[in-house]
């Protein structure tokens, strides 16, 4: 079967998601590894494959999330200080086409400057040039209100022209009510940009919860290939 190339949204009956489902199991089935990391243009590794890059604030659970995608448990290092990476890590599976991109979080502290100084520098000048950069997922915690910082990042990837989609994080520490509240509001911000992907991911990297769907979602990116 063909796996529709805009994802679950486009999946036409349950058939069609069962395969998504199933092509994003066997995705993260091999062992996933470190290849490399840069904190210069210059030195970033050939634009070989579909690179999808993870994005968010300090401290929203990038790290937890890509060992949750993978099934290990330290693929991605949690740092205890949050906002410490200031480098794209790339990460990737012998055989299959698609690479992750971690991306130092934003907005832990003194956060309009952070987003400044290296969202609109090496970050900005990464999203803007990578080729074969297919979308950003955007996390962002179920348990908080959307800060400034986000918004910022919002605009600046309209701006540099990369599709974009939010994925909700840390829902375990949220009752159904208020995360049905907090998703329509996301999902509302979404639609105001331009860039923004119509499906809002819901996730727990603690619990599984969305980790299929998600691993789904980056299956037809790479099938993009």
């Amino acid at each position: 079967m063909t796996l529709p190339a805009g994802g679950l949204i486009e999946a036409r009956d349950e058939g069609e998601r069962a395969a998504l489902i199933e092509a994003g199991r066997l995705l993260f089935a091999r062992p996933w590894d470190f290849f490399t990391a840069t904190q210069t243009l210059e030195h970033l590794p050939p634009p070989e494959g579909i690179e999808v890059a993870l994005a968010g604030r300090s401290n929203v659970g990038k790290s937890s999330l890509t060992n949750a995608l993978s099934g290990q448990k330290a693929l991605a290092r949690v740092s205890v200080t949050p906002g410490r990476t200031k480098q794209l890590n790339f990460f990737r599976a012998e055989g299959q086409p698609l690479v992750l991109v971690d991306m130092p979080g934003y907005g832990y502290a003194k956060a309009s400057k952070l987003v400044k100084e290296d969202w609109q520098g090496l970050m900005f000048d990464y999203l803007r040039g990578r080729p074969n950069l297919r979308r950003v997922l955007l996390l962002m915690d179920a348990r908080i209100e959307t800060k400034s910082s986000d918004r910022a990042v919002m605009t600046l990837l309209d701006k540099a022209a990369v599709p974009f989609q939010l994925v909700l994080t840390k829902t375990d520490g949220v009752k159904p009510a208020g995360l049905a509240k907090r998703l329509a509001e996301v999902q509302a911000l979404a639609r105001k940009h331009p860039a923004g992907h119509p499906l809002v991911l819901v996730t727990s990297a603690e619990t599984g919860a969305g980790i299929d769907e998600l691993r789904a979602e980056l299956a037809a990116l790479g099938a993009q290939g």
